[in-house]
C-alpha cells in the first residue's frame, strides 16, 4: 500500500478551556487533512479537558461539557481519522478515554487500563477501571492501529492484548510531566515493549506548564524492530509528521523537528522557563517583579523572567538595608543593565525602624535575635506585594530548595509571591545553571562576581549561609538522598556523613513542614518535588531513627 501518515499534534490545551480547546482540536484536525496530507492525527491524553483537570472532574457540569465538546470534535474527522483524549462520565463512573473519530462521528473509545496514583498523579481519586474494558484497534487506511494511553504502557500487558488483537502500529497518547533523566528511562522502555510486541509505537506527550508541573513533549517515535528516533523537541509546541511503512513497520519522520541540546541543565532551564511563562499567561500576568538582591537566587530567577517574558515585562526592585553591601547594590545594577531590565530601588530602613520602634516597649529588655532579621525580610515582601498590587503582575518568588527544604527562608517576608522559579532546584544546582546560561546567547546575563561570592541573606553583619547551616555541597547530598530518594537516617550515615550534621538537616527538614505548606508554586524539575508530589503532615510524632 502506499505510505501512512501520522500527525502528532504536540500542543498546549489548558486545563478547564474545554470550549477553547475542542474549537483548537478540530482546526487542527482540518489543518492535520488539508495541510499535511495525514491519515491519521492523535492528540494527547485528556487534551478537551487538559491536564489534570482535578476535581473539575467532580462537576457533573464540567463532565457534560467535556462530552458536548468531544461530539462536535468528531463532526470535524470527516476525510481523516482523529484520536482524541477526554474524560468519559457514565453515570457516578468516569473514564481517562480516548475516542477514534471517523466521518463525523464517534467510532470506538478506549478507556485507560493503568491509573497512576503516584507523585503528582492521583488518578484513581477521580478515575475507574472499565472491567469490561479490552484492546482499541481500528482500521485505518489497512493500517491496524492501537491505542493505549500514557501509563498502560508501562505495563506489559495493555500493549500485549492490543498487539495480540491485531495491532501493528500503536498510538500513545501522553500526559506525562518533565523531571530530570526521564527520557533514558522512557527509551529504554519503548524499546522493551516493542522488542515484547514487534508493534512499532508513537508516543506522543503534552506540551505546557499547569501550576507546579511542565509537560516537555519530546514526543519519540519506534520502529517494530526497536529502534528509537529521536525525540521532538521539548518544551515547544510543534506538529509532528512521519510516514509509516506497514511493510517494515519503520517510520520516516517528515516534519519532525529535533532536540539539538538534550543535556540536564538545558532541559531544566527550558522546563523552569516554559513553567513561568505558562503560569503567567494562562493566569492574567502580563509582566513580573524581582526582588534583586545582588545574590545567586534572585539573578537566576531575573534570568528566567526575562527569557520567559521579555525583559520590557520585567521590573528588578533593589531593597537594601543598612547590612547590604555596596558590592549587593552594585551587581544588582549590573545583572539589571546585563538584561535591559528597569531597576528600582526601595531601602527598607525607614519602615524597618518603624516596626522597631512600635515593638520597643514589648521587645524592652531582650536582644536583638532572629527576630529582628525575619522583619527585615518581612520589610521586604511587604513593599513588592505593594508593588504588584499597585501596577499590577505577578510578584516571583526567590528560594531554592534546599531553603525551603530547611526553612532557611522568612514566611511573609522573602517567600512571598505567586510563582517560585527555583523551588524545585537545590543550592548547588542554582549555581550549576547560573554557569550553563551564562554559557549561551551571547554576553553572560549573570555576573561572575554574584557566581563566586559566598550566599549571604545580610540580615546582620558579616552573615553567610554557612554560619548556620552545612557547606551547600554536603547539605545539597543530604537532602537529595533523603528528599529525592528517601534514604533513611541511617542509609545516609552509612554513606559517609557526620551524625550529627544529618540530625540537624533532618529535625530541620521536619520542622519547616508547615512554611512549605504556605510556600509558592513553582515547576518540578525533580524525581521529588516539595507540594503534590512530597506531601508530609505538619504535626507528626513519627522520628526518623537511626
Amino acid at each position: 500500500m502506499a505510505s501512512f501518515r501520522i500527525a502528532l499534534a504536540q500542543f498546549d490545551f489548558p486545563v478547564g478551556a474545554v470550549a477553547a480547546n475542542a474549537a483548537r482540536i478540530a482546526a487542527l484536525i482540518a489543518e492535520a487533512r488539508d495541510r499535511h496530507q495525514a491519515d491519521l492525527v492523535v492528540f494527547p491524553e485528556l487534551a478537551v479537558s487538559g491536564y489534570p483537570p482535578e476535581d473539575l472532574l467532580l462537576r457533573p457540569s464540567f463532565l457534560a461539557e467535556c462530552e458536548t465538546a468531544v461530539a462536535a470534535i468528531a463532526q470535524a474527522a470527516v476525510g481523516i481519522v482523529a484520536v482524541v483524549g477526554w474524560p468519559q462520565s457514565a453515570g457516578s463512573i468516569v473514564y481517562n478515554a480516548a475516542s477514534v473519530l471517523r466521518d463525523g462521528c464517534i467510532e470506538a473509545t478506549y478507556r485507560k487500563r493503568e491509573l497512576p496514583n503516584y507523585a503528582v498523579f492521583d488518578e484513581r481519586r477521580y478515575f475507574d477501571v472499565d472491567p469490561d474494558g479490552g484492546p482499541c484497534v481500528v482500521d485505518v487506511g489497512g493500517v491496524a492501529v492501537g491505542l493505549v494511553i500514557c501509563e498502560d504502557l508501562w505495563f506489559a500487558e495493555p500493549l500485549a492484548t492490543t498487539a495480540a488483537a491485531g495491532a501493528e502500529l500503536v498510538v500513545v497518547p501522553n500526559a506525562s510531566p518533565f523531571e530530570r533523566d526521564k527520557h533514558a528511562q522512557r527509551d529504554a522502555l519503548l524499546a522493551t515493549r516493542v522488542a515484547e510486541t514487534g508493534v512499532a509505537l508513537a508516543y506522543l506527550n503534552v506540551v505546557g506548564g499547569q501550576d507546579a508541573v511542565v509537560f516537555d513533549g519530546a514526543s519519540v517515535l519506534a520502529d517494530g524492530d526497536g529502534f528509537i528516533h529521536p525525540a521532538a523537541r521539548a518544551f515547544e509546541d510543534h506538529w509532528l509528521l512521519a510516514d509509516y511503512d506497514p511493510a517494515t513497520r519503520k517510520f520516516a519522520p517528515r516534519g519532525w523537528p529535533a532536540d539539538g541540546d538534550e543535556s540536564r541543565d538545558a532541559l531544566a532551564w527550558r522546563a523552569i522557563v516554559r513553567g513561568t511563562r505558562d503560569y503567567c499567561a494562562k493566569n492574567g500576568f502580563e509582566r513580573v517583579w524581582v526582588g534583586l538582591s545582588g545574590g545567586i537566587d534572585s539573578a537566576l530567577v531575573l534570568a528566567v523572567a526575562v527569557d520567559a517574558l521579555g525583559a520590557g515585562n520585567v521590573t528588578a526592585i533593589r531593597l537594601p538595608s543598612r547590612y547590604t553591601s555596596g558590592q549587593s547594590n552594585d551587581l544588582a545594577a549590573e545583572q539589571a543593565r546585563a538584561q535591559g531590565v528597569r531597576l528600582e530601588t526601595v531601602p527598607i530602613g525607614a519602615p524597618f525602624d518603624g516596626f522597631v520602634q512600635a515593638l520597643a516597649p514589648l521587645f524592652a529588655g531582650r536582644a536583638a535575635d532572629l527576630t529582628e532579621e525575619n522583619l527585615q525580610s518581612r520589610c521586604r515582601g511587604t513593599i513588592l506585594m505593594a508593588l504588584a498590587n499597585k501596577f499590577g503582575g505577578l510578584l516571583l518568588t526567590t528560594g531554592n530548595k534546599s531553603e525551603y527544604a530547611v526553612g532557611y527562608a522568612t514566611i511573609y517576608g522573602d517567600m512571598c509571591g505567586g510563582y517560585a522559579p527555583i523551588k524545585d532546584l537545590y543550592k548547588t544546582e542554582v549555581f550549576a545553571l547560573a554557569r550553563w546560561r551564562n554559557t549561551i546567547g551571547g554576553a553572560p546575563v549573570i555576573p561572575q562576581a554574584v557566581i563566586d561570592r559566598p550566599p549571604s541573606a545580610e540580615l546582620r553583619e558579616n552573615q553567610t549561609d554557612q554560619d548556620s547551616l552545612p557547606p551547600y555541597d554536603v547539605l545539597d547530598a543530604i537532602l537529595f538522598r533523603y528528599v529525592d530518594q528517601e534514604q533513611s537516617r541511617q542509609d545516609i550515615v552509612d554513606a559517609g556523613f557526620d551524625p550529627a550534621t544529618v540530625d540537624h538537616v533532618l529535625r530541620l527538614v521536619r520542622v519547616n513542614e508547615w512554611k512549605r505548606h504556605q510556600a509558592a508554586p513553582g515547576p518540578k524539575v525533580s524525581r521529588r518535588a516539595f507540594g503534590r508530589e512530597r506531601r508530609y503532615p505538619i504535626t507528626s510524632g513519627w522520628r526518623e531513627r537511626g
